[in-house]
Parts: structure tokens; C-alpha cells; sequence
């Protein structure tokens, strides 16, 4: 399964555009449940986002070694490697990238280290889906912004 850029409807909301509104916010969302990750995207692209998916924390490494992004959304449970552990590495490759994680199992114990492994917040799914656009959008004001983007292309 490769990485993904979803379109984005003329009619959209700037709400996913740098300061300039010429770039659009690049994010990444990271989580084994493939129909989740489907539909979450569409409706986050339709924001102005460029959404790029990874359906495993091996793929998501591989594509954050090869884009810039301007936040992740990250699962805490998923079948290749345990969601703290992607953060770890997340925040090696790119210290400055904000990290929402999502947990669909409501464990506090495993937010905190999530939190102290360096994400920026987390939420417990399901969640509203207004309430993941504000913290996307507060997680990508806390880095500066949408910044300009790397030329490189995600490797197949």
C-alpha cells in the first residue's frame, strides 16, 4: 500500500493553507484500520489538507524519511510496531513535527508516555471529528506553521 495525496475541492475551506494560502498543509495519518484511515482522510482533505495515508508504522518511517510534513496522526495500536515506538522514531527523524496520537483503547497510562515520548496531544477514538481538526490545527501553529515542501517524492 503506498502514500496517498488526496485531491482538494475548489469549494474547500482554507483551513489547511499556509499563511500565504499557497501551500497546502501537508499531514500524514498513520493507523493499520484501513477504512478509518480512508475515510478520515477524505474528510480532512477536504479542509485544503494534503493527506498522505500509512497503513503500518514500518510505512509510515519510510515516507516521513522521504517527505516533509507539517503533523502526523498516529494510532497507538497497530499490528507491526507498537504506536509509541513509531513516535520514538518519529520524533528522531523530525523533532519538530507535531504528533497527535489516537487510541481506541482509552488507556491513560499509554497517553502519558505518549506524551512523553514527545507528542503533542492525543485523543481517544472515536472522536469528534471537530475536535481532531482543532488539534491539528493548534499542533501545526505550535510548529510555526505549514512551511514550504521538500522536491523529494515518496519512494515505492
Amino acid at each position: 500500500m503506498q502514500a496517498s495525496a488526496s485531491s482538494h475541492p475548489a469549494e474547500a475551506p482554507q483551513a489547511g493553507t499556509d499563511a500565504s494560502g499557497g501551500h497546502p498543509c501537508r499531514l500524514l495519518l498513520i493507523d493499520d484500520e484501513v477504512g478509518f484511515v480512508d475515510v478520515l482522510a477524505k474528510r480532512i482533505a477536504r479542509r485544503s489538507f494534503e493527506v498522505h495515508k500509512a497503513y503500518s508504522g514500518t510505512e509510515a518511517l519510510r515516507i516521513i524519511r522521504d517527505l516533509r510534513f507539517d503533523a502526523a496522526i498516529l494510532d497507538l495500536k497497530m499490528e507491526d510496531m507498537d504506536g509509541i515506538d513509531v513516535l520514538r522514531v518519529i520524533k528522531r527523524m523530525a523533532p519538530h513535527l507535531p504528533v497527535i496520537m489516537l487510541t481506541g483503547h482509552g488507556c491513560q497510562e499509554a497517553a502519558r508516555e505518549g506524551m512523553e515520548a514527545g507528542a503533542f496531544d492525543y485523543l481517544t477514538k472515536p472522536c469528534e471529528f471537530e475536535e481532531l481538526m482543532k488539534k491539528i490545527e493548534l499542533a501545526i501553529q505550535s510548529s510555526g506553521g505549514c512551511r514550504g515542501r521538500d522536491a523529494r517524492a515518496v519512494r515505492g
